[in-house]
């Protein structure tokens, strides 16, 4: 199966589409290029819904790394997130209906597995990073706000 590879950020871009700075992105992307490769491949008019499930899946994942991108919090980045790793495990139950189903060959399933497997991991990665410089983030406030609650109390005794 010839694969396509990410794509490297033009940096001419970068400003306009700070999605396209996300490695797991590019990744994604490539994946939902070789599903959709892959998927073209299926013949029949019978393995239509297939085709077209594996196809829907595989573009959610990177449309869903955009589209929380947008966002205005890091939160809803992050339930963003949340709908690409769900469409990952879509995704992955297709390429195995497809594999079963002797539509999809053993090659192309598992290329496309080990692909949907490191992309996976790349979005539970991103995903854990958001959580801890939340963590950070609220913590820094904490101490900042005990720092300014012990300034403004009146000295004791001296």
């Amino acid at each position: 199966m010839e694969r396509w590879l990410p794509l490297k950020p033009n940096p001419t871009l970068l400003g306009m589409s700070d999605f396209k700075k996300l490695r797991v992105w590019r990744k994604a992307h490539a994946l939902a290029l070789n599903a959709h490769r892959a998927a073209g491949k299926i013949r029949g008019s019978n393995y239509a819904s297939l085709r077209s499930q594996m196809i829907r899946a595989a573009m959610s994942i990177p449309a869903n790394i955009v589209e929380g991108r947008e966002q205005k919090s890091e939160r809803e980045f992050g339930r963003f997130l949340q709908y690409a790793i769900s469409s990952t495990s879509e995704l992955e139950y297709h390429l195995i209906t497809a594999r079963d189903m002797n539509t999809l060959g053993q090659t192309d399933f598992l290329s496309l597995l080990s692909d949907l497997i490191e992309v996976r991991k790349m979005l539970h990665g991103l995903l854990d990073r958001l959580k801890m410089d939340k963590a950070r983030q609220e913590e820094k406030l904490s101490q900042e706000s005990r720092k300014k609650e012990n300034e403004s109390r009146p000295l004791v005794g001296g």
